[in-house]
């Protein structure tokens, strides 16, 4: 910056330049905005380990020989589902893309009008599912897809058809006059089940929360689950109810995996060591069963009672604000039209400019004339900067 600065005669800019070219860099900030999977703000709030040294990525130990980097964290994934293999890539859309090219290239995949959704970004499962040369064949209605549709289609004249694709609606809801098939209505039918679960919930059940599910949770489906009902392959995100590191996950059946795997695409969309060694320490956590060292179910579920004791020692460090009753939500495309109760801190007036210039950016939202900074989605030991930022707006 200072010899650009030179170059132009701006010598004197030359600090403020440095200044917003460092503040455009990937930064801690403190998310108070409620949504505990805000994509802005990097989704699931996984600490990420590496110690800097080599690891046996593609090394068999006991024979010496190359090995397959997707073996170890594939199992641990596997045992935690329920599937009989697993590969990882490196997001969502990646997973669906390998498995319908892998599965159904140059052949049909049967959908219903009503799960052809847009994720975020303004991406659309049917470019996705178009990328992986397959033809899309849509059936049903937007609100109402029968069992007798994809046996239509799969039965059709010519109908050459590679997979039956079921994308879960984890980002809108259709209500009212709707009908869908189940999993096990359509593994019947024939061709193989594949399931965007998108969301990742690994199991209905949270074995790893002590109490269960949260009431929230009620009715989002489980990868396990899912398998159980007799999916042949699930695929789903790494850093949203998963509360990992951004991944694409393909778990099922082994011979249907191994054709993912061996498909040229596989090695374009794979991940490096960096992810698949935050992921398996994941996945060991989740086999421990220790939803607390889990940064999203920690926060997500925090009694109401310590929020708010946080909270008011937020405002009294501070100096001003007020505790207030808030509504905080998983985010990330998950769980739509779901609220989490909360607690966080008011302010009257937009104050969102001066918080995010604390020295630790702090990134709240505006409702009703009042900045609310929600405590669901901030972690205990950023409340001393939340604290400092809050009274930085004394003033702006």
């Amino acid at each position: 910056m200072a010899r650009a600065a030179v170059a132009n005669g701006t010598w004197d800019g030359a600090a403020a330049a440095a200044a917003a070219l460092s503040r455009s860099l990937l930064t801690p900030v403190v998310n108070a905005t409620g949504v505990l999977l805000h994509t802005n703000l990097g989704r699931a709030p996984w600490p990420a380990t590496d110690p800097g040294r080599a690891t046996n990525l593609e090394l068999d130990l006991d024979t010496g020989r190359r090995g397959d980097r997707r073996r170890g964290v594939g199992r641990l994934l596997a045992t935690l589902t329920g599937a009989e293999d697993a590969l990882v890539l490196n997001n969502g859309a990646a997973a669906v893309l390998l498995v319908l090219a892998a599965l159904a290239e140059d052949r049909d995949t049967v959908v219903s009008r009503g799960e052809l959704v847009e994720i975020g970004g303004g991406f659309r499962i049917p470019d996705v599912v178009a990328r992986s040369g397959t033809r899309l064949v849509e059936v049903g209605t937007t609100n109402r897809t029968r069992a007798d549709d994809y046996r239509r289609a799969v039965a059709a004249p010519g109908a050459d058809v590679g997979a039956i694709l079921v994308v879960h609606r984890s980002n809108f809801r259709i209500e009212g006059f709707t009908a869908s098939p189940t999993v096990t209505e359509l593994a019947t039918i024939g061709p193989p089940v594949v399931v965007d679960l998108g969301s990742g919930l690994l199991d209905a059940g949270c074995p790893w929360l002590r109490g269960g599910p949260p009431a929230w949770l009620a009715g989002e489906p489980g990868v396990r689950q899912t398998l159980a009902a007799g999916a042949d392959l699930v695929a789903f995100s790494g850093d949203k109810l998963l509360a990992g590191p951004q991944a694409g996950i393909v778990v099922g059946r082994a011979d249907l995996v191994a054709r993912c795997a061996a498909h040229p695409l596989a090695r374009a969309l794979r991940c490096g060591s960096l992810v698949l060694g935050s992921l398996q320490e994941l996945a060991l956590t989740y086999l421990r069963r220790d939803g607390e060292a889990v940064p999203f179910w920690r926060r997500a579920t925090t009694p109401l009672v310590d929020l708010e004791d946080r909270a008011r020692a937020v405002v009294a460090r501070a100096g001003r604000g007020e505790v207030a009753v808030t509504e905080a939500t998983t985010g990330g495309g998950t769980l739509p039209g779901v609220s989490i109760p909360s607690i966080g801190v008011a302010l009257e007036g937009d104050h969102l400019a001066v918080l995010r210039a604390a020295p630790t950016p702090v990134i709240a939202r505006v409702r009703d004339g009042r900045t609310l900074l929600d405590l669901r989605t901030v972690d205990p030991h950023e409340d001393g900067a939340l604290a400092e930022a809050v009274g930085g707006t004394r003033h702006p």
